[in-house]
Protein backbone atom coordinates (compact mmCIF):
# COMPACT_ATOMS: atom_id res chain seq x y z
CA UNK A 1 0.00 0.00 0.00
CA UNK A 2 1.23 3.58 -0.62
CA UNK A 3 2.26 4.98 2.77
CA UNK A 4 1.59 8.95 1.28
CA UNK A 5 -1.81 10.12 1.95
CA UNK A 6 -4.12 11.09 -0.97
CA UNK A 7 -6.15 14.34 -0.52
CA UNK A 8 -9.29 15.69 -2.27
CA UNK A 9 -9.76 19.14 -1.46
CA UNK A 10 -13.04 19.73 -2.83
CA UNK A 11 -14.90 22.94 -3.10
CA UNK A 12 -17.74 25.74 -4.31
CA UNK A 13 -16.66 29.68 -4.70
CA UNK A 14 -18.76 32.31 -6.42
CA UNK A 15 -16.16 35.28 -5.68
CA UNK A 16 -13.49 33.26 -4.40
CA UNK A 17 -13.72 33.48 -0.74
CA UNK A 18 -13.39 29.56 0.01
CA UNK A 19 -11.15 29.17 -3.48
CA UNK A 20 -8.60 31.24 -1.17
CA UNK A 21 -9.17 28.97 2.18
CA UNK A 22 -8.77 26.01 -0.41
CA UNK A 23 -5.75 27.12 -1.69
CA UNK A 24 -4.85 27.09 2.36
CA UNK A 25 -5.98 23.43 2.76
CA UNK A 26 -4.13 22.79 -0.30
CA UNK A 27 -0.68 23.95 1.08
CA UNK A 28 -1.22 22.60 4.78
CA UNK A 29 -1.57 18.99 3.28
CA UNK A 30 1.04 19.66 1.14
CA UNK A 31 3.64 20.44 3.65
CA UNK A 32 2.33 17.69 5.79
CA UNK A 33 3.67 15.52 3.27
CA UNK A 34 0.32 14.56 1.06
CA UNK A 35 -0.36 14.11 -2.49
CA UNK A 36 -3.31 16.79 -3.22
CA UNK A 37 -6.27 17.60 -5.79
CA UNK A 38 -7.76 20.57 -5.99
CA UNK A 39 -11.16 20.31 -7.44
CA UNK A 40 -13.94 23.21 -7.98
CA UNK A 41 -17.50 21.58 -8.54
CA UNK A 42 -19.89 22.48 -11.41
CA UNK A 43 -21.25 25.64 -11.52
CA UNK A 44 -25.39 25.61 -11.79
CA UNK A 45 -25.73 29.26 -11.86
CA UNK A 46 -27.05 30.83 -15.37
CA UNK A 47 -24.02 32.60 -17.74
CA UNK A 48 -26.15 36.05 -16.61
CA UNK A 49 -26.10 35.85 -13.26
CA UNK A 50 -22.69 35.50 -13.43
CA UNK A 51 -21.69 38.14 -15.64
CA UNK A 52 -24.04 40.45 -13.33
CA UNK A 53 -22.23 40.30 -10.43
CA UNK A 54 -18.23 41.34 -11.53
CA UNK A 55 -16.66 39.33 -8.47
CA UNK A 56 -18.52 36.36 -9.71
CA UNK A 57 -17.28 36.88 -13.49
CA UNK A 58 -14.08 37.46 -12.02
CA UNK A 59 -13.46 34.55 -10.27
CA UNK A 60 -15.14 32.46 -12.62
CA UNK A 61 -12.37 33.26 -15.46
CA UNK A 62 -9.48 33.39 -12.36
CA UNK A 63 -10.22 29.74 -11.59
CA UNK A 64 -11.17 28.88 -15.33
CA UNK A 65 -7.96 26.37 -15.32
CA UNK A 66 -9.12 24.40 -11.90
CA UNK A 67 -10.07 21.12 -13.44
CA UNK A 68 -14.12 20.18 -11.89
CA UNK A 69 -14.34 17.43 -9.29
CA UNK A 70 -15.69 13.46 -10.29
CA UNK A 71 -16.70 11.34 -8.10
CA UNK A 72 -13.28 9.54 -9.13
CA UNK A 73 -11.73 11.88 -6.91
CA UNK A 74 -13.68 10.62 -3.60
CA UNK A 75 -12.13 6.83 -4.89
CA UNK A 76 -8.95 8.35 -4.98
CA UNK A 77 -8.52 10.21 -2.00
CA UNK A 78 -7.56 8.58 1.63
CA UNK A 79 -8.68 12.11 2.62
CA UNK A 80 -11.66 14.48 1.52
CA UNK A 81 -11.87 18.11 2.54
CA UNK A 82 -14.72 19.90 1.32
CA UNK A 83 -15.55 23.85 1.52
CA UNK A 84 -18.76 25.76 0.73
CA UNK A 85 -20.02 29.16 1.32
CA UNK A 86 -23.12 28.80 3.51
CA UNK A 87 -26.34 28.82 2.03
CA UNK A 88 -28.96 29.46 4.73
CA UNK A 89 -26.94 27.01 7.15
CA UNK A 90 -26.49 24.63 4.79
CA UNK A 91 -23.59 23.85 2.02
CA UNK A 92 -24.48 25.99 -1.63
CA UNK A 93 -26.27 24.10 -4.28
CA UNK A 94 -23.70 23.48 -6.60
CA UNK A 95 -21.56 20.95 -4.05
CA UNK A 96 -24.95 18.98 -2.82
CA UNK A 97 -25.59 18.62 -6.84
CA UNK A 98 -22.00 17.07 -6.76
CA UNK A 99 -22.86 14.99 -3.43
CA UNK A 100 -25.84 13.84 -5.26
CA UNK A 101 -23.69 11.85 -8.13
CA UNK A 102 -21.99 9.62 -5.31
CA UNK A 103 -24.50 7.14 -4.81
CA UNK A 104 -22.86 4.64 -6.73
CA UNK A 105 -19.84 4.51 -4.61
CA UNK A 106 -21.42 5.08 -1.28
CA UNK A 107 -23.78 1.75 -2.80
CA UNK A 108 -20.40 0.39 -3.04
CA UNK A 109 -18.77 1.27 0.11
CA UNK A 110 -15.99 3.00 -1.79
CA UNK A 111 -16.74 6.24 0.57
CA UNK A 112 -16.22 4.52 4.02
CA UNK A 113 -13.09 4.74 6.25
CA UNK A 114 -12.29 7.92 4.95
CA UNK A 115 -11.04 11.19 6.68
CA UNK A 116 -13.62 13.66 5.69
CA UNK A 117 -13.36 17.52 7.46
CA UNK A 118 -14.94 20.73 5.95
CA UNK A 119 -14.43 24.76 6.25
CA UNK A 120 -16.54 27.61 4.97
CA UNK A 121 -17.56 31.02 4.96
CA UNK A 122 -20.22 33.56 5.18
CA UNK A 123 -21.47 37.03 4.23
CA UNK A 124 -22.33 37.86 7.76
CA UNK A 125 -20.93 37.09 11.64
CA UNK A 126 -22.58 33.77 12.52
CA UNK A 127 -25.01 33.73 9.05
CA UNK A 128 -25.10 29.90 9.54
CA UNK A 129 -21.19 29.01 9.84
CA UNK A 130 -21.75 26.36 12.24
CA UNK A 131 -25.06 24.92 10.74
CA UNK A 132 -23.32 24.43 7.31
CA UNK A 133 -20.30 22.53 8.62
CA UNK A 134 -23.01 20.13 10.67
CA UNK A 135 -25.03 19.64 7.52
CA UNK A 136 -21.95 18.98 5.57
CA UNK A 137 -20.63 16.34 7.94
CA UNK A 138 -24.24 14.54 8.38
CA UNK A 139 -23.30 13.74 4.67
CA UNK A 140 -19.95 11.95 5.77
CA UNK A 141 -21.43 9.61 8.84
CA UNK A 142 -24.03 8.73 6.15
CA UNK A 143 -20.72 7.27 3.94
CA UNK A 144 -19.55 5.71 7.20
CA UNK A 145 -16.48 8.27 6.87
CA UNK A 146 -14.19 9.64 9.83
CA UNK A 147 -15.13 13.35 10.83
CA UNK A 148 -12.24 15.04 11.94
CA UNK A 149 -12.74 18.89 13.09
CA UNK A 150 -9.99 20.84 14.44
CA UNK A 151 -11.60 21.82 17.73
CA UNK A 152 -9.35 23.42 20.09
CA UNK A 153 -6.30 21.44 19.73
CA UNK A 154 -3.61 24.86 19.22
CA UNK A 155 -3.47 27.75 21.00
CA UNK A 156 -5.11 29.50 17.80
CA UNK A 157 -8.08 28.01 17.98
CA UNK A 158 -9.21 29.89 21.14
CA UNK A 159 -8.75 33.20 18.29
CA UNK A 160 -10.83 31.85 15.45
CA UNK A 161 -13.46 30.05 17.87
CA UNK A 162 -15.15 27.78 15.51
CA UNK A 163 -14.03 23.78 16.65
CA UNK A 164 -16.40 22.40 14.08
CA UNK A 165 -14.03 23.36 11.16
CA UNK A 166 -12.53 26.27 9.55
CA UNK A 167 -14.77 29.35 9.03
CA UNK A 168 -14.79 33.46 7.82
CA UNK A 169 -17.24 36.44 7.89
CA UNK A 170 -16.48 37.68 4.46
CA UNK A 171 -18.72 41.18 4.46
CA UNK A 172 -20.90 40.25 1.88
CA UNK A 173 -17.68 39.00 -0.20
CA UNK A 174 -15.81 42.39 0.59
CA UNK A 175 -13.19 41.06 3.51
CA UNK A 176 -10.84 38.36 2.10
CA UNK A 177 -9.70 35.76 4.81
CA UNK A 178 -7.47 36.93 7.18
CA UNK A 179 -4.53 35.08 8.77
CA UNK A 180 -6.58 33.35 11.65
CA UNK A 181 -9.55 32.05 9.42
CA UNK A 182 -6.39 30.72 7.18
CA UNK A 183 -4.63 29.26 10.06
CA UNK A 184 -7.55 27.37 10.81
CA UNK A 185 -8.33 25.92 7.55
CA UNK A 186 -4.15 24.74 7.15
CA UNK A 187 -4.82 23.59 11.23
CA UNK A 188 -8.00 21.68 10.03
CA UNK A 189 -5.85 20.12 6.33
CA UNK A 190 -2.99 19.05 8.78
CA UNK A 191 -4.93 17.40 11.53
CA UNK A 192 -7.25 15.51 8.45
CA UNK A 193 -3.42 14.47 6.98
CA UNK A 194 -2.28 13.26 10.05
CA UNK A 195 -5.30 11.46 11.04
CA UNK A 196 -5.62 9.69 7.56
CA UNK A 197 -1.86 8.95 7.77
CA UNK A 198 -2.86 6.95 11.14
CA UNK A 199 -5.87 5.28 9.34
CA UNK A 200 -3.57 4.08 6.90
CA UNK A 201 -1.55 2.31 8.78
CA UNK A 202 -3.70 0.87 11.12
CA UNK A 203 -5.35 -0.47 7.94
CA UNK A 204 -2.23 -1.76 6.54
CA UNK A 205 -1.03 -3.26 9.71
Amino acid sequence: MDGQVKVAVIYYSATGITYQMARSAVEAAEEAGAEVRLRKVRELAPDEAIRSNSGWQAHRLETQDVMEAEPDDLSWADVVIMGSPTRYGMIAAQLKQFIDTTGPLWANGALADKVYTGFTSTATSHGGQEATLLSLYTVFYHWGGVVVTPGYTDPSQFVAGNPYGASHTSNNGEVAPDHVALAATALTAKRAVLMGAALKRGMAG
